[in-house]
């Protein structure tokens, strides 16, 4: 029964986000037509220029990666019940953090760099998420709050120690860290993909997906996580602590947040930059939304997304870009129509069964 349940649950699923990525074509075909452009020209280049064509599915690949931890840090604290809107200031400081600590370990060997960056981006996001956690879990401060105002402080202060300590001179970025430490690019493995950006960081996300996926459903941790997701309350009762569980979610959801600066700084720019994302942490909660708060759902949406943010300049000469983005919003209202529609369908199903019990 709690097999064919979970199978059920697995196919309305499946279908609420099918459903609503057609739907979100039919409402970009509206769009694209009164752009003046032919919907089916337009959506063949962008499926064919961004998962065919070994460049652009490079480039896919590489605004991916970020996008897979950025949904990750978000999937995480939803599952324990919290709305963790912090991810964008985490990945500052995960990114700063990488390139600080790879500019001190400059004279030692290449890998003993990359492990201590990879560290660092890890330990400067559960930083920050941390401090949501303990106001969360110490005080009772709603995470919705206090995630968006640190990430006002994180820019900020990474800004100010960057600009004003740390630039090259000219510029607002750090050194240049030891070429020793660069990630090598997925076309070092496949020549096709030269040119693109793409490289390593994405085994490392899909293997920290994986790490996630193993943890919230065969460790303790893990279980606590959902545990305290699903009632709160009823958790406490059977002997967990909600307050520690909040803790640990927003710090490991931080530190996940924070990896995006291994993409960022050790696989792509080789420094840290002010003011070097373009919202990636805000997609992060669309990339969670989309996959459903699941690992995988994380990744298949993180490449959905990659492949629209890419998408945009490719079909740029026949429609628009900010049509690009139209379909990337659409898609998110589209799937949270869905999910409430069904749940309200489960809600009165729950109530007649009751009823017919009764």
């Amino acid at each position: 029964m709690l097999e064919s349940s979970r199978r059920g649950e697995l196919i309305i699923g499946g279908a609420i986000v099918a459903g609503g990525i057609l739907s979100t074509l039919a409402i970009g075909s509206v769009c694209i037509v009164i752009a003046g452009a032919d919907p089916i020209r337009v959506y063949a280049r962008l499926i064919s220029e961004t998962l065919f064509a070994p460049y652009g599915l490079g480039q896919t690949l590489f605004k991916a990666t970020p996008l897979i931890f950025a949904g990750l840090a978000v999937a995480i604290p939803f599952r324990a019940g919290l709305f963790n809107i912090g991810a964008e200031g985490q990945l500052y400081l995960g990114a700063f953090s990488a390139a600080w600590v790879a500019g001190l370990l400059h004279p030692l060997p290449g890998f003993v760099i990359v492990a201590g960056a990879v560290l660092a981006a890890f330990a400067g996001g559960a930083l920050w998420g941390g401090v949501a956690g303990v106001m969360k879990s110490r005080f009772g401060a709603h995470e919705v709050i206090t995630t968006i105002m640190l990430n006002f402080v994180a820019i900020a202060l990474t800004g100010y120690l960057v600009v004003h300590y740390l630039a090259v001179p000219e510029t607002i970025h750090t050194a240049t860290i030891s070429e020793g430490a660069w990630l090598p690019r997925l076309s070092d493995i496949w020549p096709s993909l030269r040119g693109s950006s793409a490289n390593i960081a994405l085994f490392l996300a899909v293997a920290v997906a994986g790490v996630v996926l193993w943890g919230l459903w065969r460790s303790a941790l893990g279980y606590e996580i959902r545990a305290v997701g699903l009632g709160a309350r009823a958790a406490e009762a059977g002997g967990i602590r909600p307050g520690r569980t909040h803790l640990l979610a927003l710090t490991l959801g931080g530190g996940l947040a924070g990896l995006v600066g291994v993409n960022e700084v050790l696989g792509y720019r080789h420094y840290f930059e002010a003011n070097f994302s373009d919202g990636l942490g805000f997609m992060g909660i669309a990339v969670a939304l989309l996959g459903r708060n699941h690992p995988v759902g994380v990744v298949l949406a993180a490449v959905l997304f990659g492949a629209l943010s890419h998408g945009g300049l490719v079909v740029s000469d026949l429609v628009p870009k900010e049509i690009i983005g139209i379909l990337q919003g659409v898609v998110i209202l589209m799937i949270l129509a869905g999910r409430t529609v069904s749940r309200r369908v489960r809600i009165a199903r729950r109530k007649r069964a009751i009823g017919s019990a009764l």
